[in-house]
């Protein structure tokens, strides 16, 4: 099958418009979604009818919503074109028979599954719904609606508002509107509510005091205390489900679907090498910096036969111990200090003084690796400004604080890239956050061992990372966070998942993100290119309709639909065509 052409409209004037007045465009951050799947893509920044017609499929990021431009965006459909958007063109809206009801803020969606243990229904952050014109028509017709799913407002016990989707059949094209604004969704619920000015909203239950006069990434989150949180047997709460990689694959499966409804197929790839379908990370803060501590992990991660990613704090061990650190293949990184009761600040200058002590101290030229002490964190795109300034193209930092709101707590347990405000034209920084669901399991005033596998679970539903955190202080004075983390080990073996450090997780992520596909042909032959050497990458080929679904074949289904696998067995680099 012909592979099928996106173009994903970010509108240069419309955006322009917006940035101009201080507003966002995270719409837009439908290209990191599709980037991190592998979906090849275009860029649009003008909307001309000419230039549309090369694309079989358009998203809808970003566009002026008046008549002349929805003109064109209807032509484009008349003449076989397939439209996408997510709570937006409601410019077109009377011209289908609608009217649109403006934004409802949060609710819960109830939409067919991609994967088995994804939850009934989920979490929306912003959502605008149409509803029937009636009247307001005069002597036009409305077109043919296919609506699908249903929302939900404020709460999953509320009565059904409308569906999730609304598919408009359009000349020989089709329009395809999300109720649900999804890229602002998954942006809300991985980086927060908006800059972390003030202390967050509590749990009223006393689990998760984030009210504490000290700012953290937790201050600013998009999940619900009552709503999106679950017990243990043990009665520890946590938060259960990566909804925002769940509305990821939502997204993803309709593009694919589209284009194999056009008799198109269009290629993605696996998150990770052939062979591995899952990653745990583990990671270690030198809180007390005492040189006992390290000794003591360094033995028992030797016992455990892996490797993991130390975060050194000012003024950090000894240097023989750096060096023992270096010889067992773990990773050092950096640990960043802006807590005022160990004298540290929220400042670029301490920031950069800081991480220039970490090289001097461990003699590393250079750091790929941060984790913010605490999870302090104050605005919304400072620290990934710091982190490129220094080129450290990785953190850790948004993860929980609080025995009560371990978990999904932003979302997500994929690695992805955030994106900046409209001061900086909603770029992507080109830092991988890499967050974290718990942190030092059994010690008594944080969760127990008893969130480890409801968390694997989850994390290997979306072939994610399962980011623990463990300190050395307490790995080295207490036997109950030492066999926690043995139980941890254990269990992610027995269910499939490999253990990486953060340094490689980034590097195999941005290495496959690099790839790009050119095209396809009749005879299932891909033609890719790609900017390094790459082997082991897993290629999926969404499947007709017509073609027998083997699995012994090799097919599988992704995001719920049929596809072909197809693996670089060897290193390719540049063009290159397979199949």
């Amino acid at each position: 099958m012909k592979m099928a052409k996106v173009g994903v409209l970010v509108e240069h004037e419309a955006a322009a418009r917006k940035w101009k007045y201080g507003l966002n465009v995270f719409e837009k951050y439908v290209e990191e979604i599709l980037q991190h799947v592998g979906i090849s893509y275009t860029s649009v920044a003008k909307l001309d009818a000419m230039s549309l017609q090369e694309y079989d499929i358009l998203i809808v990021a970003c566009s002026q919503e008046s008549g002349a431009k929805s003109s064109i965006l209807w032509s484009y459909v008349e003449q076989g074109g397939t439209l996408i958007s997510y709570a937006g063109i409601n410019a077109l809206a009377l011209r289908l028979g609608y009217i649109q009801t403006g934004d409802i803020g949060v609710g819960y969606a109830e939409i067919e599954p991609t994967r088995a243990g994804q939850p009934n229904s989920l979490r929306f952050l912003s959502a605008n719904p149409w509803i029937e014109a009636g009247e307001s028509m005069g002597d036009d017709v409305p077109v043919a609606c296919r609506p699908v799913g249903t929302i939900k407002q404020g709460r999953p016990d509320a009565p059904k508002l409308g569906p999730v989707l609304q598919s408009f059949d359009v000349g020989q094209g089709s329009i395809h509107r999300w109720t649900v604004n999804i890229p602002l969704t998954v942006v809300h619920m991985q980086q927060g509510t908006g800059p972390v000015l003030d202390d967050g909203v509590p749990a009223a239950d006393g689990s998760a005091n984030v009210n504490e006069d000290i700012l953290k990434a937790d201050d600013r989150i998009a999940m619900d205390w009552q709503f999106d949180r679950v017990e243990t047997d043990t009665g520890v709460p946590y938060f259960p489900w990566p909804y925002a990689d769940y509305w990821r694959e939502a997204l993803v499966r309709h593009v694919l679907q589209c284009a194999i409804d056009k008799g198109m197929t269009l290629p993605f790839t696996g998150y990770w090498p052939d062979g591995i379908n899952q990653i745990v990370t583990m990671s270690h803060d030198s809180d007390s910096n005492q040189d006992e501590h390290a000794v003591a992990t360094l033995e028992l991660l030797a016992e455990c036969q892996i490797q993991t990613t130390w975060c050194m704090i000012e003024p950090g061990y000894s240097t023989h111990i750096y060096e023992q650190v270096k010889q067992a293949g773990h990773e050092l990184a950096f640990h960043y200090n802006a807590l005022e009761k160990d004298n540290g600040f929220w400042e670029e200058s301490e920031f950069d003084r800081q991480v220039n002590w970490l090289k001097h101290a461990t003699g590393i030229e250079h750091v790929t690796t941060n984790k913010n002490h605490y999870t302090r964190v104050e605005g919304w795109g400072e620290l990934f400004q710091w982190l490129e300034k220094n080129e450290i193209s990785s953190d850790q930092t948004r993860g929980p604080s609080k025995k009560g709101n371990v978990g999904f707590i932003f979302g997500t347990c994929l690695p992805y890239f955030p994106i900046a405000l409209f001061d900086e034209q909603n770029r992507l920084y080109p830092i991988l956050e890499i967050g974290f669901l718990t942190q030092d399991l059994d010690l008594g005033h944080l969760a127990d061992n008893k969130v480890i596998e409801p968390f694997l679970q989850q994390v290997r539903e979306v072939n994610g990372v399962a980011h623990f955190l463990f300190h050395q202080i307490h790995i080295c004075t207490r036997e109950e966070v030492r066999d926690a983390i043995r139980m941890l080990v254990a269990q992610a073996r027995e269910m499939g998942f490999t253990f990486w450090k953060s340094k490689e997780i980034q590097d195999w992520t941005r290495l496959r993100r690099a790839v790009r596909f050119l095209g396809c042909e009749d005879n299932g032959s891909i033609h890719l290119e790609a900017n390094e050497a790459i082997e082991g990458l897993v290629i999926w080929v969404p499947m007709a309709p017509t073609e027998d679904f083997k699995p012994e074949k090799g097919h599988e289904k992704q995001f719920g639909i049929p596809c072909r696998k197809v693996v670089l067995h060897t290193k390719v680099e540049s063009k290159v065509r397979i199949g």
